[in-house]
């Protein structure tokens, strides 16, 4: 296998970076989700703590324990959320860079491409022909 170019080594790191992006966005997607439902597990034990329900004021001091550890999980989920977010800002700058990289290089390998072409032309146009350089006898 020849060497490769320097732009499709980067492609495949620019889409490898673009994969690891998409995966700290589902995270964030995930916790997004699990915050949602902490929620609502938060909003029905303070309706049954607010409830006149005899069964539930039995209960109240249960339903007063949940709550808390309800929102300490909130409290962690959140600063879980935040984290995550700061990762997926962090993995689409770096797939930033490599896509600007890999263009560079593109441009480049164009460039020297179009040079060689050029000389390749000059080389042919100017080149001497095989015959004057045998010396005759």
């Amino acid at each position: 296998m020849g060497p490769q170019k320097k732009s499709d080594k980067l492609k495949r790191l620019v889409a490898v970076q673009r994969h690891m992006e998409r995966m700290a966005e589902s995270d964030v997607r995930l916790t997004r989700t699990r915050i949602e439902e902490n929620a609502a597990s938060m909003d029905t034990v303070m309706n049954a703590i607010g409830s006149l329900d005899p069964l539930h004021r039995m209960f109240a001091q249960n339903y007063a324990d949940r709550f808390d550890r309800l929102a300490a999980t909130d409290k962690q989920l959140h600063s879980l959320q935040h984290v995550q977010e700061m990762k997926v800002m962090r993995e689409r700058a770096k797939g930033d860079r490599l896509e600007e990289n890999m263009k560079e290089a593109r441009a480049h390998e164009d460039r020297k491409g179009e040079d060689d072409a050029i000389y390749d032309l000059l080389d042919i146009r100017y080149a001497t022909p095989a015959s004057s350089k045998v010396e005759e006898r």
